[in-house]
């Protein structure tokens, strides 16, 4: 290489560096120190030396920055850090017990962190040696889409760090934002082309998020904040001074943020924001508490949900009056039949809602609803619309009551109300059209089969054409049955065929799932499979056995037994056993089966293990790895700092307290 391509070569680093300082200045801390001119000029210099230099290529180059028109395929990531989500309220009772309920645990008072709950799409950057390896969106919570090339365009969001103290591998995560000067913007336009509007900044995010083409995405001039660290090793043991750290190292943290020593300072916060938000060029929808210290948080711990150290207070919802005009019956997969009111079109929270739900008769029944009826229409967390008033000063004598129907709309069945059920239910599962097709939606859904090539349209056409009448009919399905229905291609009957086929190496959690056991949702198949092991032992459980498993209750226990106990549905399993699919649970680089029957919980500050390595260390030799102390747990190791409380509770009941270095022993190591 020549002394000519060697300044070159100086030079491209020099510009990269130059660029990304100027868009964290200009980005992130909003001062500028040249002018658009000067950034455009340098720009195009890297622009052409990169073009000399190909060699020189770096996904991570500011030129990137537009994205490209390659179409993107997502490729599911699994999170290292399971992304979870907040537990929620909209009262203050609620803050309060969450601080007594902390207290408790602790057994003193905490210092809580108080930041803005961000209204738009969650993300995850991982940085390794410094730079951005990967951005991954929330997904199902254990793993996400990869939207790297995507967030690539986001100009708050560092490509590469400048050299400082962080981890040598990280995480870091927040919520990418559309502007709301950038959002109003974006929607004249799209009026203008006569292109459907955003509902709202949230949902354009998130779209734009998902779009395929990286350069459409740039054109969005979408924001990111970030809110949280994950390492092996964090820089402090507090979380707000580790984001102070992120904020140096370059990235865009919030300073919208408090400390609070008690839940009258939480109180003031949440009361002063609820006021200015209104002032910001972005939107919230609630502020979010967080016990700053990490070790606190440990020893907290989690539900399978949601961590234990956080909540997040949603600002009530706005509310809005319009004319009840009909009551329309909708069949779920379950038989249970929803009233859905039908509203004269009134613009609420940013969106045109026609529709809300009354949920059940006797919500129909404590409002008191007639039609024709004035209504109070609010966002129940600012998403689904539901009716939580009536204006009785506007109601006319005339007014007939909203009568809950009888018979099923669409098979004619005579409803049933189990006592203390809140739900009528039509009782005709097997025959019921609404029913059968639910349950082959939720079958082929994306937390369960995952068969992205057959949605609701495709699933209705096959129902009607007489080929499937239940989930394991797709398994029987050919090309040749499906080409002549209506809109179908040769390439569309391959993929389905092709995407049938595949679900077959979804794992036993899935296809627990994907069946369609009332009350079984995906966290609870999750732990059936994992403590029974296979379809067999569930079929075969008791109702005692199966609420001997954590966090499984009678209501699911009855329900999986009952399941079982129809004929029917063990004729659908047996048949997708005949089909290949897995029913039973494959473990991961087991080691050993030295902790098999075992639950076993870590507490405290491990030297030798971070949180996600003890839990899978205690799973790869046979245990359970659990996050609270029962009666059941039969050991707890103990690491620095455990909470008294915890450790009080393994005492009380008797479980054996162990270090780091006895559990290794137990395993062999």
């Amino acid at each position: 290489m020549d002394l000519f391509s060697n300044v070159e070569i100086e030079r491209i680093n020099f510009l990269r560096r130059e660029l990304n300082r100027h868009n964290y200045l200009y980005y992130v801390q909003s001062e500028p120190e040249i002018t658009d001119y000067q950034y455009d000029q340098l720009m195009k210099e890297l622009q052409q030396l990169e073009k000399l230099h190909p060699e020189m290529a770096d996904p991570n180059s500011p030129t990137l920055r537009v994205g490209n028109d390659i179409n993107q395929n997502f490729v599911q990531v699994a999170h290292k850090y399971p992304m979870l989500s907040l537990g929620n309220t909209y009262n203050e009772a609620d803050l309060i017990e969450f601080d007594q309920r902390i207290q408790r645990a602790l057994g003193h008072q905490p210092k809580y962190i108080c930041e803005l709950k961000y209204d738009g799409a969650s993300i995850s950057l991982t940085y390794q040696h410094g730079q951005l390896v990967r951005a991954v969106t929330r997904g199902d919570g254990e793993k996400g889409d990869d939207v790297t090339a995507n967030v690539r365009t986001i100009k708050s969001v560092p490509l590469q760090l400048p050299t400082a103290d962080y981890p040598d591998f990280f995480e870091i995560r927040g919520e990418v934002l559309m502007p709301l000067a950038v959002f109003d913007k974006l929607n004249a336009e799209r009026i203008a082309n006569d292109d459907q509007p955003f509902a709202n900044p949230r949902n354009a995010a998130s779209g734009s998020l998902k779009m395929q083409k990286s350069a459409e995405v740039a054109k969005r001039n979408l924001d990111c904040w970030l809110y949280f660290l994950f390492a092996d090793q964090l820089p402090t043991n507090s979380h707000l001074q580790n984001m102070n750290k992120c904020r140096e190292w370059g990235f865009k943290v919030p300073t919208y943020t408090a400390e609070c020593n008690s839940i009258a300072d939480i109180l003031k916060f949440i009361e002063y924001w609820d006021e200015e938000r209104r002032n910001l060029p972005f939107d919230i929808d609630g502020i979010v508490i967080k016990v700053d210290d990490i070790r606190q948080q440990d020893e907290l711990g989690y539900t399978a949900k949601s961590p234990r150290w956080a909540i997040a207070y949603k600002f009530k919802a706005e509310q809005v009056e319009t004319e009840l005009q009909s009551v329309s019956f909708q069949v779920g997969r379950t038989g249970t039949v929803t009233p859905v009111a039908n509203l004269a079109p009134v613009h609420l929270a940013g969106t045109v809602v026609k529709r809300a739900t009354l949920h059940n008769d006797d919500q129909i029944k404590l409002l008191d609803l007639h039609i024709g009826d004035i209504v109070q229409v609010e966002k129940g967390g600012e998403i689904i619309p539901k009716i939580v008033g009536v204006n009785t000063s506007k109601r006319s004598a005339q007014l007939r009551p909203v009568e809950f129907v009888t018979h099923c709309p669409e098979c004619g069945t005579q409803l049933v109300r189990t006592e203390g059920e809140a739900a009528w239910v039509c009782p005709n599962a097997d025959h019921c059209p609404p029913q059968i097709k639910g349950r082959i939606e939720h079958f082929v859904s994306r937390k369960a089969m995952n068969i992205e090539t057959i949605g609701e349209e495709t699933i209705d056409l096959l129902y009607k054409a007489g080929l499937v009448s239940n989930f394991a009919d797709l398994y029987t399905l050919t090309i040749e049955q499906l080409l002549p229905l209506d809109r179908m291609a040769q390439k569309s009957a391959e993929n389905i065929i092709k995407g049938i086929a595949d679900s077959r190496k979804a794992p036993f959690e899935q296809v627990l799932f994907a069946i369609g056991i009332r009350y079984v949702g995906a966290t609870v198949a999750k732990m059936l499979a994992s403590a029974m092991g296979n379809i067999t032992a569930i079929m075969n459980a008791t109702v005692d056995q199966l609420t001997a498993i954590d966090e499984i209750g009678e209501k699911i226990a009855t329900s999986v037994v009952s399941f079982f106990a129809d004929a029917e549905n063990c004729n659908l399993i047996s048949r997708l056993q005949s089909y290949g699919l897995q029913f039973e649970m494959v473990k991961s680089e087991a080691k050993s089966n030295k902790l098999e029957g075992l639950s076993i919980i870590a507490s405290g500050k491990l030297q030798r293990y971070s949180r996600d390595e003890i839990i899978k260390t205690i799973e790869a030799h046979g245990g359970r790895a659990v996050t609270s102390i029962s009666k059941l747990t039969n050991y707890l190791i103990a690491g620095e700092n455990i909470g008294p409380n915890k450790l009080a509770k393994a005492q009380q009941l008797g479980i054996p307290i162990i270090s780091e270095e006895e559990f290794e022993k137990m395993i062999g190591e």
